[in-house]
């Protein structure tokens, strides 16, 4: 393909990618140096029969002439990223003088809020990318075996928990966890305690978190999987057949090594996806029991004060985690490209 036509054929993806992903990032990284200015106070005189009491008032005037002169705010540089309700560099230092081992380390540097949030971010990514993925995968196994005239009302089950809308399957599994609800009720009788309830727990809570973003995002990679499964080789599986291979060793051997391209692209887009966890919290309540990076975003931008900066600190601090969470899948895929023969 000549230059010239390969620059106009990547022409408009590249001009969308710069405008809906690379202009966006670097706005927020901009904003998140920068912090609100701090209002201007004036002392007022006022006098009366009685004499002159003096107080002060927010000079609305001086601030407005400040935000004019700088509508990004003032520059704090990464004090922003290094407060206490980011990284919290400073406490993280206290916590390590005093603590008496790793444990109580630990347990202490949980109780900062960034940090809190992003072991149920670490924790959700941890549990919910593999076990989609091997659902998935089980789902487009059993569905690919059954006789064709069953496959279609398989699929259409299977793909269920994608057809509905999130935030309708998240309430519904919210409303079964209730404690008069059919899984709520199920778990009292199981743990022999009819004051059990899910909605009270931390772990619990955690657990059904994990539990719907399976159960959420299973139906994705079953429907990769299953396509994937169309284009196996026949003749390799019927050799494979012919030479005694069993069922068990013709899917380690063949068909697995096969949908490997389809798996590192699954666990790119997963973790991508599951790191940024926001609408089960939402869904189901779970605020005061688990707080992602996603739903601090939230919480600065729906606060009273909108806090844009803190906002757009968190957004950096998630873009980071996802590129390092990213890189050893990257790097290996780029190894093993590199390593094949042209």
């Amino acid at each position: 393909m000549k230059h010239k036509t390969f620059f106009w054929f990547i022409l408009p993806s590249a001009l969308a990618m710069i405008l809906f992903i690379a202009l966006p990032i670097i706005s927020v990284v901009m904003q998140s140096v920068f912090a609100p200015h701090e209002q201007v106070i004036r002392s007022v005189e006022n006098c009366g029969v009685f004499g002159c009491t003096t107080s002060t008032i927010v000079d609305l005037a001086a601030t407005a002439e400040l935000a004019k002169d700088q509508p990004l705010g003032r520059f704090v540089g990464l004090d922003i990223f290094t407060d206490r309700g980011h990284l919290a560099t400073r406490e993280v230092a206290q916590i390590r003088a005093d603590a008496a081992g790793i444990g109580d380390f630990m347990a202490r540097l949980l109780n900062l809020p960034f940090y809190g949030a992003l072991t149920f971010t670490l924790t959700y990514t941890a549990f919910v990318t593999p076990l989609s993925i091997l659902l998935g995968f089980a789902i487009a196994l059993a569905v690919n075996a059954i006789p064709r005239l069953l496959r279609g009302p398989a699929i259409f089950f299977s793909l269920l928990p994608m057809i509905v809308t999130p935030l309708v399957g998240a309430l519904i599994l919210f409303w079964m966890v209730d404690a008069r609800g059919i899984l709520g009720t199920f778990l009292q009788w199981l743990a022999a305690d009819p004051d059990l309830s899910v909605k009270a727990s931390t772990p619990l809570m955690w657990v059904m978190l994990i539990v719907y973003g399976v159960w959420s995002t299973a139906p994705f990679a079953f429907v990769v999987y299953y396509a994937g499964l169309q284009t196996v080789p026949q003749d390799t599986l019927e050799s494979a057949m012919i030479d005694g291979a069993s069922r068990w060793q013709r899917l380690r051997f063949v068909i697995i090594p096969h949908l490997l391209p389809l798996t590192t692209f699954l666990l790119l887009i997963k973790i991508m996806d599951n790191f940024r966890v926001f609408e089960p919290i939402v869904s189901f309540n779970a605020g005061a029991h688990a707080q992602s990076l996603s739903y601090f975003i939230y919480a600065d931008l729906t606060s009273t004060n909108q806090l844009l900066s803190s906002a757009a600190a968190t957004s950096v601090l998630t873009i980071l985690g996802v590129i390092i969470l990213l890189s050893p899948v990257i790097v290996r895929t780029w190894k093993s490209f590199a390593s094949t023969p042209a």
